[in-house]
């Protein structure tokens, strides 16, 4: 039977077939039923399943495939709701665990900024190899955290996040949650390409952690004392989606981000016709006033726009 339905189907087929197999979706059905053989016997299913006619179990596998295809879709949906999540945008009623969570990661980042500080103060020759390693790490994290202590989120991850976000408008006033979707029309297509391809990390990681998280509950659907494996590699795959892939992608992302404002944000003043600032104070300023025309618009006499220029360059 298996011979006949391999050579049934077309090389782009089965090429499409792989494709699906070798996702996250395909190890957490073939967990599942791994853990269904374990608890229930393979003899048992080997003999219902090959007393079944030649079409029904052509049926089956071709239904276990579509099964497979549609819950990767599904999941996939999910991406940027498991990613706030992790970040930490909870119900209300979640208030007080979020309360708790940002009181820790405030002393956290106090004690790395007392260290920090510590490290700063040291005199050249009191540096040794590993006290400068700490020394980058801890401005690196730090770069990464909100500076505002009401600006904090309850996880590592939101506060990645959250710092890329305010970046943008500390340094020149430019409120990234606002200026972003102006900017990314703007921006050249190798640009455009390196953050899909890290903002496609990030959400391929919550998409991991999610199938992690859901991988874990073969342990209750098979309850026998052989499927508690499953609540173990679940767990081990959440802890590494989070903390060795997530976090990192984050941090990418949030570097790309920062970047982008820090090197393109020009065109988005000379697309609107707005003069360019001509010192960092001034910038700030216009920058401010330029996020408030985009959320509001204006009626006011100033800024004053100017004539758009034939001869600049196209940004791609």
């Amino acid at each position: 039977m298996s011979a006949k339905f391999l050579e049934g189907l077309g090389g782009k087929l089965a090429e499409q077939w792989v494709a699906t197999l070798l996702t996250p979706a395909f190890v957490f059905w073939a967990g599942g039923f791994a853990a269904g053989i374990q608890c229930y016997g393979w003899i048992s299913f080997t003999a219902w399943f090959t007393n079944q006619p030649e079409p029904l179990q052509i049926a089956l596998l071709v239904g276990g495939f579509c099964l497979i295809a549609a819950s990767a879709f599904v999941i996939q949906r999910f991406d940027l709701v498991v990613l706030r999540f992790l970040e930490g945008y909870w119900h209300p009623w979640l208030r007080s665990p979020r309360r708790w969570l940002i009181k820790r990661q405030a002393a956290r980042i106090r004690k790395m900024g007392d260290r920090f500080q510590t490290l700063a103060s040291l005199e050249p020759t009191q540096r040794t190899a590993e006290l400068i390693d700490e020394y980058v790490q801890l401005d690196w994290q730090l770069m990464h955290t909100p500076l505002r202590p009401d600006r904090l989120m309850p996880t590592r991850l939101g506060n990645v996040l959250r710092a890329a976000e305010l970046r943008p408008l500390e340094k020149y006033g430019l409120d990234a949650v606002i200026c972003w979707p102006r900017l990314w029309l703007l921006l050249p297509d190798g640009v455009k390409k390196d953050l899909q391809e890290a903002r496609a990390d990030l959400n391929t990681a919550a998409r991991v952690w999610l199938w992690s998280l859901l991988f874990m509950g073969w342990s209750l659907i098979f309850w026998c004392p052989w499927s508690w494996w499953t609540a173990l590699v679940g767990l081990a795959s959440a802890l590494f989606a989070y903390y060795a892939w997530m976090l990192e992608a984050a941090g990418t992302y949030a570097d790309l981000l920062e970047s982008t404002f820090d090197l393109y944000r020009p065109l988005l003043y000379q697309s609107l016709r707005w003069a360019l600032p001509t010192n960092p104070l001034e910038e700030r300023k216009l920058g401010e006033a330029l996020t408030e025309y985009l959320w509001r618009g204006s009626d006011a006499a100033y800024p004053i726009f100017t004539q758009p220029n034939p001869t600049h360059p196209d940004p791609k």
